[in-house]
Parts: C-alpha cells; structure tokens; sequence
C-alpha cells in the first residue's frame, strides 16, 4: 500500500485527493479558496468526508497553499511522513497537439505546458505553479500531468478542423482540442465495463454537464467527436459561456459597444449562456427556481439550453450511427432531474429516448444507475463521474507504482 494525491490547481484555489493505492480508497480531501487573499479558506477532510480543519486565514500564494495542504494532512495525522506519498497526478487543462495521453512531468513537458498558456490562461499558469509549489515541497516525488484534452486527441481531421484557412492550423493549431477529457474517459470506462459488459463496437455519449458541461460522442472507448472546441467557450449553452455562436456576433458587438475584443471574449467566457440570458445567476437551481415563479428569461433559458443539447444529443447520434448507452454526469447531469427531463422531452419526439420518470427522480445526490424507460429506445444512465480517481490511477501507470 502507498498514497498517491490528485491535484487540481486553479487560478485561486488548491484542490486534492489523497488516495491509498491500489486499493483506490479515498484517504483525505480538501481545498484552499481565494488563495492570494487576506481571508482565504482552507478545508480539510476525512475518509468519511467529515471537516477536520475549516478555517479563515491569509494564503499568500500556490506556494503557501500547498504548504497548508502537505502541514494539515501531518497535522492531523492523515499521513505521518511525507515519504509515504511516493506520486503526485496534477490535472491540466489544456495539452494542445502534444499529448495524446497523460505524462510524466520533466522540462519538455513543462514548456509545452508553458507554451499552451494563450490556450488555457486561467488555467495552465496556476497548473504550473502549482507543479512548482509541490516540487519544492516534496522534491523526490515524481509528479504527473494529467490533460483533459489527451482524450479528444483520436478524432479525426473532419472533426478537429475548422472550415478556415487551413495555415492557421498549419502555423498557428487552431483546431478544436475539447476539454473534461478525464471525465469522459472515466465515464467511457465504467459505461463500457459495467453496462455494455465489455462489448465490441460499443457506440456511447458522455454528458459532462455541468456550470461548464461538454459532450463526447465514444466508439470502442475512444473519441470520435466533443462539443468544446479551441477553449472551453465552445459548444453548448453553458452557465456563464455562449457555447457555439455565430462569429459575427462578436465583431459586431465589438463596433457597437466600443468594448475592446478581450473585453467581449470575458464577457462570452463569465457573464453569458444561463447567466447572460437571465440576468439571475449560472446555477440552474436559481433559474429553476425563478421560472417556476414565472419569469419569462428564466423559463426562455432553460428551454434555449435544453434544446441547445438536445441537438448535439442528436447528431451525436447521427456521427455514430447508432447508440447503444447515453451517460449523464457532473453536477447537473448526476443530480438534477428535472434539467435531464427537459432535454428528453427536446428529444423523444424524434429519438424515442424516454425517461422513467420515478428512477429519473430517484437517481441523484451520487447515486448511480438507470433512469431511462424501459421503452426507450437508447437506455439512459447517471454515472458520478471520478476525474481526480483517473489521475491517480495514471500517476501509479506512469510511474510504475
């Protein structure tokens, strides 16, 4: 037995799992919030989930919020040395063209990483800090990354490529890369295992639905076709991202309204989909509550998303042929129904997906199982997806654990 962490490092926070391998069992978890601030927070858990450290305290930097992660897990004896971490799996936002599949950290790796910032820049700078601040905490353990966009890496050139000049995929590779791909992987992996038994020629879509939410169309547990294109401002309506648009719509707002192009791109990135239409909130629970009150944005904004995936949903279907499972996951996916019914209800018309409305009510919360009707014609499932489980599951493979 030895431990293995999950890292995930944001622009303000430090997020990890600690994971006794290879029995995959949680050991601890937690967070710092608002890292760079006088009040930031930092939360400590237990196997059971229990909050063992919840306090308010100034996090100067990644450096120090590492520091409050490795002292807390002594602390409170999660682990009694540092030696018994023997890998750490970092999440990494963008991979470009570059990697096809998880990678050891070395310096190649870290300046592509580096080189990918104008991809991903919320998230591929704090990724690296992150990597520093635990390379000098812990210099002999060998680190991971670990890219949500590896998996999108088998779709074909119709796929990936944008109808442009194609010297600006030569010179520059713009291409649609995708993202959640850690997600969709895991949730290929147990859809085909537990629900399709292992069958060849297995054809599914994986609904990562969440604030931020991309879909992925799977053949024989590879990617054929995902929403999020260039960045993650691609696809489908989101939270508080456009989704796909017409391009014009961003030049003409930029003649319009003076605002410069970075300006608008912050806008289509943080205050559009749900939250723009609305004016509300990008929580779904808000803009449910609010159109079961009658206000109209709210009930035109549900009806806009859910026939915005509805339509992927379909030609999905369409670039795979046929399906034989639908997977419904992350935090609208595994625990709102009544979003999962509206889609459905876009859908059933011309797909003869159904849903079951009793399973589609009880499956949520973690829970995981069918909910489609047994007369639909695609069988429908809730799987609570695991990304930070597939890192350390690609730290012990990679560094041979």
């Amino acid at each position: 037995m030895y431990k293995v962490m999950a890292v995930n490092v944001g622009s303000s926070s430090v997020k990890f799992k600690l994971y006794e391998m290879p029995e995959e069992k949680v050991l601890s978890s937690g967070i710092v919030e608002r890292v760079g601030h006088e009040d930031g927070i930092f939360t400590l858990k237990n196997a059971e989930g229990k909050k063992i450290i919840n306090k308010v305290l100034p996090v100067k930097d990644h450096e120090a919020g590492v520091n409050l992660v490795i002292n807390g897990l002594l602390d409170t004896g999660m682990i009694k040395s540092l030696d018994e971490i023997k890998g750490i799996g970092h999440r990494i936002v963008q991979g470009g063209p570059y990697f096809s599949d998880s990678h050891i950290f070395d310096e190649d790796t870290e300046k592509k990483i580096e080189s990918l910032i104008p991809l991903a820049p919320l998230h591929n700078g704090p990724h690296l800090i992150g990597f520093h601040a635990f390379k000098k905490a812990l210099p002999n353990v060998g680190q991971v990354a670990v890219f949500d966009t590896s998996f999108h890496q088998t779709m074909a050139p119709e796929d990936y490529l944008y109808p442009i000049k194609y010297e600006y995929y030569e010179k520059y590779q713009v291409r649609r890369y995708g993202a959640h791909g850690t997600s969709h992987r895991y949730l290929a992996h147990e859809a085909i295992h537990n629900y399709l038994h292992d069958q060849k020629d297995s054809r599914i879509i994986t609904l990562h639905i969440g604030s931020g939410s991309s879909i992925c169309a799977i053949r024989d547990g590879k990617c054929v076709l995902t929403s999020m294109g260039l960045t993650p401002c691609g696809g489908i309506m989101m939270g508080a991202r456009t989704g796909d648009i017409d391009p014009s719509v961003f030049n003409y707002l930029c003649s319009v309204t003076g605002k410069s192009h970075d300006e608008i791109f912050q806008e289509f990135n943080k205050e559009s989909g749900l939250l723009g239409v609305t004016g509300i909130s990008n929580d779904t629970r808000d803009i449910q509550a609010a159109a079961e009150k009658g206000d109209k944005k709210a009930q035109v904004a549900i009806k806009m998303w859910s026939m915005k995936l509805a339509q992927f949903i379909a030609a999905y279907c369409v670039r795979l042929g046929h399906v034989d499972l639908i997977v419904w996951s992350a935090g609208i996916g595994e625990n709102a129904p009544f979003y999962r019914q509206a889609v459905t209800d876009e859908l059933s018309e011309f797909t003869g997906i159904k849903l079951d409305p009793v399973l589609n009510k009880e499956i949520a919360l973690g829970k995981e199982g069918y909910i489609s009707a047994k007369d639909s014609t695609i069988p429908v499932v809730v799987i609570p997806t695991d990304e930070e489980l597939m890192i350390a599951r690609d730290v012990v493979r990679l560094l041979k654990l």
